[in-house]
């Protein structure tokens, strides 16, 4: 197999896509190889690249199923739920803190579990 065909950034042809960009359209690289690939040159480090498909031989993106839809909804769940408290935050917990901003950040004036004394 030969080298990719490299392009300068924004200059690719037409029928080249980048996952994203078949994303947008409804499509996904469905198992082809990479057929070409951008590079956006940067100072002091080497280039930004990105790598392309061929829209031709792109398939439709499958669809949403209700065992998907529900296992989606489950991980969801999971990361917003407080591992000290058990409370849905209603965001997707810090990782950076561990568990929710009240119970990393418990106010003075505040009993346990958020009720005032």
């Amino acid at each position: 197999m030969g080298a990719l065909p490299v392009f300068r950034w924004r200059l690719a042809p037409d029928g080249y896509a980048t996952r994203r960009q078949l994303r947008a359209l409804g499509l996904r690289p469905g198992g082809q190889p990479v057929a070409a690939q951008l590079e956006r040159p940067r100072r002091r480090r080497g280039p930004l690249v990105a790598y392309l498909y061929r829209v031709d031989l792109a398939v439709p993106v499958r669809p949403m199923t209700p065992a998907r839809r529900a296992a989606l909804e489950r991980a969801n769940r999971a990361r917003r739920t407080c591992p000290s408290c058990r409370r849905d935050a209603g965001y997707v917990i810090p990782a950076a803190l561990g568990c929710c901003v009240p119970c990393a950040y418990p106010s003075p004036h505040e009993g346990p579990e958020g009720s005032t004394p």
